[in-house]
This record gives structure tokens, C-alpha cells and sequence, in this order.
């Protein structure tokens, strides 16, 4: 049976529903930190982490959070521990007015998997003046991934195209069976 897999995305268009801003650690903001929840690596975990409430509304069980980072509700980690072992990795995080417990979701594997024949793809060249990326993807649409280079993977991240969340149709169903709220599931 051909496996199939989706992009996670929060459901923007949900009605009041909130909007989160940038992770933040006590310190405050440190910029280029945030991007590390998103790398597809493990990250050494923070202590005292919180996210501010850019705008207020519904709390959701899953958001992207600024910079995109995935933010669940603390009731969603037994399905990602169960679907994903070894591949996800959660973080506490205290959003700020909300006494629920939430984590940051850290996909802790990053898969050489981006079917370019079936994606639209552009990558950086010469002529773009960026020497240090020349090579590197710039911009992918219509991702598609390659299932036979996927190998176990459940829940992951795209080498060289790290910012989509990848999930597995099992831990989308499985998601889906506990009616977690902001979820939106795009195939790839």
C-alpha cells in the first residue's frame, strides 16, 4: 500500500480563533534563535519559554506560532509520542493568559525526500548575487515528497526545504480522531 503524506498547517481561516506571536525565552527576544524549532533537529530545550498572544481569540490545540514554529496543546503529545516515537520532540511552553499547558512540536528528523521532478522548484544561482546559496532551493511550490525515499519517517521536515511540517496519513488520522482543533492537512 502507497503511503501518503500531508503538510500541517493551522487553520487560519477559523473563526476568532487566536494568532501567536514569536517564542520568546526569559531573556526575551533573541533573533535566529526561533528558527532551531523549525530546522528539523533536535534543539537543547529552553526553561521559562512563553508566547504572547499577538491577537486574541479561541485557543486552538495545534497554531503556528511565529516564524511558523508548531505550538499543541498539551493534550495532543501522547498522539505525536504514540505516532511518531523518536522523531518528535516537545517543549514546554507557557502562552501567555492561558493557564492550559501547551509545548513547542520540534520534528527531530530531517528527510532527503523532495520529489523535484513533481514539485515546482527554483534554486538560487549565480546571477541572484547570493554566492553562499547558489545551489540551494529558493523557492519550492506544489511540494511533492518522494515516498520511497521516506523510509519510516512519520513526522519530519524536508532536507533543503525545512519550513513545511511533514505528517504521515496515520498521525493525520490519528489527529483527526481526537478532533484537534486548528489543523489543516495539504497532500504532498
Amino acid at each position: 500500500m502507497l503511503r501518503r503524506f500531508f503538510e500541517l498547517h493551522d487553520d487560519v481561516a477559523l473563526p476568532k480563533r487566536w494568532h501567536l506571536a514569536d517564542p520568546l525565552d526569559p531573556e526575551g527576544p533573541r533573533p535566529g534563535d526561533v528558527w532551531r524549532y523549525t530546522e528539523g533537529l533536535p534543539v537543547q530545550e529552553g526553561r521559562g519559554l512563553r508566547i504572547p498572544v499577538e491577537v486574541p481569540g479561541r485557543p486552538l490545540d495545534f497554531s503556528l506560532a511565529g516564524m511558523s514554529v508548531p505550538v499543541v496543546h498539551v493534550r495532543l503529545a501522547p498522539v505525536f509520542l504514540a505516532q511518531a516515537p523518536g522523531q518528535v520532540q516537545l517543549i514546554p511552553v507557557g502562552i501567555e493568559g492561558q493557564p492550559e499547558q501547551y509545548c513547542i512540536l520540534v520534528a527531530t528528523r530531517l528527510v532527503d525526500c523532495l520529489d523535484e521532478a513533481a514539485s515546482r522548484v527554483r534554486r538560487w544561482g549565480p546571477e541572484d548575487g547570493l554566492p553562499e546559496k547558489v545551489g540551494q532551493y529558493s523557492s519550492v511550490r506544489d511540494l511533492r515528497v518522494d515516498v520511497a525515499r521516506v523510509g519510516d519517517a512519520v513526522l519530519f521536515r524536508v532536507k533543503g526545504w525545512p519550513g513545511p511540517l511533514i505528517v504521515s496519513e496515520d498521525l493525520k488520522r490519528a489527529l483527526e480522531d481526537v478532533k484537534a482543533t486548528g489543523l489543516q492537512f495539504l497532500p504532498v
